[in-house]
């Protein structure tokens, strides 16, 4: 019984792995039944965080990474427009930089991270150009949906830390586990040989719903011990721009 309800009830984390394995497989199923090819691509590479808050004052960039993996179709013949899915892991949010001068010139500076630790499903498609006589190198352009899923956050570790949290800062209650995002960019393709390329790459991809959404609420003053204050709605949304590299793997396919 408990391997039948394994089989035919699994949890929504085995549901979110099998489907994002559905869909990475799409292009590749493309291939088979058409004149197409499949691309395998790994990307990796530095990111700029940006953060929006309502009611939270202005924001400093985070400068993170990311790392993905895509699967895209590829026409035998014209390779001029592509479907792609890409599944990756990002780390988004925001910062706060202080620096403070003492007596006798010292200098003490620390950095404040707000970091959501993110899974992301992109469905797109690219648009291709060739650059130069050999045909060997193209620039591109792409749009797409994105999915993400959070899997983690620091922002309730800031809050044990930070007496002022509450009033300032998000609550880890308030936080979306699920957004909604687009991913715009360009860049250029490189063919080494037949089979094996690189792709240089730069996006942006604003969340359309946002992480954090936090309603009105009354909290302890901080600064007056047994005393409230109310606090206004905490809308945080995410945007980061990516500076992708990656490695192209062609697997040659034709009509079935």
């Amino acid at each position: 019984m408990v391997a039948f309800h394994l089989l035919f009830s699994p949890s929504k984390t085995e549901k979110m792995i099998r489907l994002v394995f559905a869909v990475l497989l799409l292009p590749a199923f493309f291939g088979r039944i058409t004149a197409q090819s499949t691309a395998y691509i790994f990307n990796a590479g530095p990111s700029v965080g940006f953060q929006k808050w309502d009611n939270g004052g202005d924001r400093q960039l985070l400068f993170k990474y990311h790392a993905s993996i895509a699967v895209e179709s590829v026409d035998n013949e014209d390779d001029r427009n592509s479907l792609f899915a890409q599944f990756g892991y990002h780390i988004k949010g925001s910062a706060n930089r202080y620096r403070f001068l003492f007596q006798g010139g010292g200098i003490d500076a620390f950095t404040e991270e707000f970091r959501y630790n993110n899974l992301s499903l992109l469905l797109g498609a690219k648009q291709k150009f060739p650059l130069g006589a050999t045909g060997r190198t193209r620039y591109f352009y792409f749009g797409g949906i994105r999915g993400d899923y959070t899997l983690s956050t620091n922002i309730d570790e800031l809050a044990a830390q930070n007496v002022y949290a509450a009033a300032y800062y998000p609550q880890v209650g308030a936080m979306s586990r699920w957004m909604v995002g687009v991913s715009v960019g360009g860049g250029l393709q490189f063919e080494f040989s037949e089979l094996v390329g690189a792709q240089v790459c730069l996006s942006i991809n604003p969340d359309i719903t946002s992480q954090i959404n936090q309603p009105p609420g009354v909290v302890t003053d901080p600064f007056n011990p047994g005393q409230n204050i109310t606090i206004g709605a905490k809308r945080v949304r995410n945007t980061t721009v990516e500076l992708s590299l990656g490695l192209r793997l062609l697997k040659k396919g034709g009509s079935v």
